[in-house]
């Protein structure tokens, strides 16, 4: 029988020859992740687990990454929590303050590998297909159990098979691509579906399909991946991760899929996604000139080295218009190192940037960055919903690198293909 790439992973880690769409399987997870909201996910479980203990402590990874340093008493009390608790049972990849957001500490750390089954209590888990996992998100109870047993049951999703040709234009991002396949898709058109990534991909970087398989649960995706191919190995390397440490797999040619579709990369241009949803998407040209408050460059999505020097260089000698913001998040240390020693961040803060610790921050409202009422912010993350950076009466618009540092300089949204020019 010819499977996809989730058939045939998800038959691997549950010990069966073959499994199908839609059965329903018993798996152990190779890796869990969780963040500050591991404390109470343990509060859930404090007396089994005072009892019985994690059953894999080597498989849980925790990142502290959503408010940090702590915003208040609160929040400090869960940190402390948290470092208790890898404390007494000697969790080897824990990951405090400061180094990073989850999702991109588990891929430059090399803890998000090839052939790998990964579960994590954050809907962007989905960001290591782009190195060749099933990685999905997990609610807080189904991470609890985890801790204690060790295994969950997974229905095997339907797929979806994308081929990709030829390359994006200049000032074209992997950002455009996603935006622009979720809004064709839709919000929910990838339903409980794995999203396989064919064809051309060698004309998309690494840090390109992190962006992309980050994006996979904005379309309904339970998990978005990319085949393994040489990048993917150089990738892995280079953090730790050398070939024989991993097992890769893919689907098969002639595998039964839910839909195709076929992408011309060379068609893609720049768009942006209005509020309040990420499906609401059109091409930056139609929001020309349309005022913005607050720029925010970095996240999971797009806060990688590559990411600053892409807005550098069109910021490069220029300022960021009066009376606006623009924030950088780096995703971590690492990337906020890599871009001090490139240059690109002395670029960005001499143009007027503020830069934010390592973390997720502005992002979700839970610190630093909240907007006002009335406001627009205009940013690289990943989601718009009302509210989303901690006021339901702003507004905010997803766009990419590019774009954002594009506009930064006008003060409204503005194709940075206009920037080639100038």
């Amino acid at each position: 029988m010819k499977q996809t790439f989730a058939e045939k992973l998800l038959g691997l880690k549950a010990g069966k020859r073959e499994v199908r769409a839609g059965e329903i399987v018993t798996v152990r997870p190779d890796k869990l992740l969780t963040h500050d909201n591991t404390a109470p996910i343990l509060e859930k479980i404090a007396p089994e687990l005072a009892e019985f203990g994690p059953a894999f402590p080597d498989r849980h990874v925790i990142v502290l990454d959503h408010v940090i340093p702590a915003d208040t008493e609160k929040d400090a009390a869960a940190h402390q929590a948290v470092r208790r608790y890898v404390g007494r049972y000697g969790l080897r990849h824990f990951f405090d303050i400061g180094v990073g957001v989850c999702h991109q500490v588990m891929v430059e750390r090399g803890l998000a590998l090839p052939g790998e089954l990964i579960v994590g209590s954050d809907s962007h888990t989905c960001t290591y297909g782009a190195l060749g996992a099933f990685a999905t998100g997990i609610d807080r109870t189904e991470a609890a159990a985890l801790i204690l047993t060790g295994e969950t049951w997974l229905k095997v999703p339907e797929s979806i098979r994308i081929e990709l040709h030829g390359a994006l234009p200049p000032a074209v991002g992997a950002k455009d691509l996603i935006l622009t396949l979720i809004g064709r898709l839709g919000a929910d058109g990838a339903n409980y579906q794995c999203v396989e990534f064919h064809g051309d991909i060698h004309a998309l970087t690494i840090d390109d399909r992190l962006t992309v398989a980050n994006m996979g649960v904005e379309m309904g995706a339970k998990a978005a991946v990319f085949p393994v191919d040489n990048l993917t190995r150089e990738y892995l390397q280079a953090h730790g991760a050398p070939p024989g440490s991993y097992q890769p797999l893919w689907a098969d040619e002639e595998a039964e899929y839910a839909e195709r579709l076929e992408v011309d990369l060379s068609t893609i241009v720049p768009v942006a996604a209005r509020p309040h949803t990420v499906d609401n998407v059109v091409p930056v040209e139609e929001l020309e000139g349309t005022p913005i408050n607050q720029f925010l460059l970095g996240t999971c999505t797009n806060g990688r080295a590559s990411d600053f020097e892409i807005a550098a260089a069109i910021l490069k000698g220029k300022r960021i218009a009066p009376h606006t913001r623009l924030l950088l998040l780096p995703a971590s240390r690492m990337v906020l190192q890599e871009s001090l020693a490139s240059g690109a961040m002395a670029v960005l803060i001499e143009a007027g940037g503020v830069l934010l610790p390592p973390g997720c921050g502005p992002c979700l409202g839970a610190h630093q960055g909240a907007l006002a009422p009335g406001e627009r912010c205009l940013s690289t993350s990943n989601r718009n919903f009302k509210g989303r950076m901690g006021c339901a009466a702003a507004e905010i618009f997803l766009a990419s690198p590019a774009t954002v540092a594009a506009s930064a300089v006008h003060g409204s949204i503005r194709d940075p293909r206009k920037e080639l020019s100038t």
